[in-house]
């Protein structure tokens, strides 16, 4: 249920999630999916900061070998099979170039790491590493003459938030987004906990609401929350470490994507994008300040420039950009915490605390968008022993919604037979979004019509009533970069008349 005003009342729920990203929402739905009562928080829209600020991959992190977190390594690259078959709309494999420069690392010490990569979990849809020479049709500078492939996984990051959250609604969960706990107190062995709605129409409403066991998934706010809900200090300290990146139009026109070394040792990728466009990213920079209002600077931009100009043929200038964005990764501090950014684990951490009169608080520090499901697990897994009745995980091999088809060509091929008036171009961009939930949009339609005011090309008003009412979306945001990546086409006119349709329907 989406609760979008309020929760039912006087409900004790077994687990109130505070935190709408990845993690937030992945362990609602494990813990759902176990016969918990769930309450999830999120002070903002699904997937707002960093959970919608990645590069975009399901990957096992092959740079992360040279810091020998074998550990990780092994979990994400087994979590990339899992999460392919639970989501084939949203995600699918993707082939990496990385060309090869030995004085920034030796061939042998690349061959051994994808070695690793395709050994240390089993594979099943991604092909083997292999070696490559560029011929004079390559896309990179002519002193670039050899490289490696391999594989890894693209991933619509927002889009995996909301389709979890929805498979936690259809459970029974309650996802209840602008609303932020700002206290959260312990009275008769049960969390009390004031909620505030952040919608600007309705500044002074508050809700109360009693949990069992309380949850800090808050990603950069983990240590805000101790600090001003909680009114404790936290068990851990996070580092804020801002990834940036660039958005232009397409560089090449082949599918690959490339992986490109620095001298700093650091990486960049080049990725194709929504067709049109490369997605070039990503920083490392330590950021201090509210992760709401992170935003890419000029040293940021020129940095990806420049490393991307080293390699490839054509050249980037600023005008070339067309979007920027920027994240917050909340990552685990060290005791001696004088490493670069890019030297910090990209691990996680679980702190179950028993509180005053045994009163869990599980708090999450860390994590990558690879590992949330496991993460989740695992965390649902610590609270067992304060739910003797909990079930066990079922979230491996249950599909996320509408991801119940094989491959993208035949559900595509099936709606084209089904709505053959409709334009291909919107078709494929429905599978690649919505999968088998395109018919939940798509119902009793016969005629173009049908889908009423048509706002862009390829976006209609039953798509646009679609995202309210089923996808918690409220905002222009919300519609244009976290369900859809239309922000990426539509120009000002277009814009404003989506945001007056919401500002007339929410």
């Amino acid at each position: 249920m989406q609760c979008k005003t309020s929760p039912p009342e006087n409900t004790v729920w077994d687990l109130v999630v505070i935190g709408g990203g990845i993690n937030g929402v992945g362990i609602a739905n494990d813990a759902t999916g176990r016969g918990l009562k769930v309450l999830l928080c999120e002070q903002g829209d699904l997937a707002c900061a960093t959970s919608s600020a990645s590069t975009k991959l399901i990957h096992g992190g092959l740079r992360y070998l040279e810091y020998f977190e074998f550990r990780l390594v092994k979990e994400a690259l087994a979590e990339r099979e899992i999460l392919l078959n639970k989501s084939p709309h949203i995600m699918w494999p993707l082939k990496f170039i990385l060309p090869h420069q030995p004085h920034l690392r030796p061939a042998w010490l690349i061959r051994l790491g994808l070695f690793l990569y395709d050994h240390l979990s089993k594979r099943d849809r991604l092909p083997a590493s292999q070696f490559v020479r560029f011929t004079d049709l390559s896309v990179l500078k002519p002193e670039f003459k050899k490289g490696f492939e391999y594989a890894d996984v693209w991933v619509d990051d927002a889009r995996l938030v909301v389709l979890n959250a929805m498979s936690a609604a259809q459970k029974g969960a309650c996802i209840l987004t602008r609303w932020q706990c700002n206290r959260a107190k312990i009275e008769n062995s049960l969390w009390q906990l004031e909620l505030h709605n952040q919608r600007s129409h309705q500044p002074d409403s508050m809700i109360r609401v009693q949990a069992k066991a309380l949850v800090n998934a808050t990603g950069p706010w983990v240590e805000h929350l101790f600090n001003h809900a909680l009114h404790q200090s936290s068990p851990h300290t996070v580092r804020l470490v801002k990834g940036s990146h660039i958005i232009v139009p397409k560089l090449h026109q082949q599918p690959q994507a490339y992986i490109l070394q620095n001298k700093d040792k650091r990486i960049v990728f080049v990725i194709p994008y929504e067709q049109d466009f490369s997605l070039i990213g990503t920083t490392d920079v330590d950021y201090k300040g509210d992760p709401a209002d992170v935003s890419i600077n000029q040293n940021e931009i020129d940095y990806l420039l420049a490393v991307t100009n080293r390699y490839f043929n054509s050249q980037l200038n600023l005008v070339d950009i067309v979007h920027t964005y920027s994240g917050v990764r909340p990552l685990i501090a060290p005791a001696q915490n004088h490493n670069q950014a890019q030297a910090l684990s990209r691990d996680y951490q679980l702190d179950l605390t028993l509180m005053q009169e045994k009163t869990p608080l599980l708090s999450v520090f860390g994590g990558k968008i690879t590992t949330y499901r496991k993460l989740a697990e695992s965390a649902v897994d610590k609270l067992a022993c304060c739910f003797p009745e909990v079930g066990p995980a079922v979230t491996r091999r249950e599909v996320l919604p509408g991801g119940d088809f094989s491959h993208h060509d035949s559900l595509l091929n099936q709606l084209q037979k089904e709505f053959n008036w409709l334009p291909e171009s919107l078709l494929k961009r429905y599978v690649r979004s919505y999968g088998t939930l395109s018919y939940q949009i798509l119902t009793n339609t016969h005629q173009i019509d049908d889908l009423g005011r048509r706002f862009a090309k390829d976006f209609y008003q039953l798509e646009l009533d679609y995202l309210i009412h089923h996808e918690w979306a409220e905002t222009l945001e919300d519609v244009i970069w976290r369900r859809t990546k239309l922000g990426l086409r539509l120009n000002n006119s277009e814009k404003r008349q989506i945001q007056q349709y919401l500002s007339e329907h929410i």
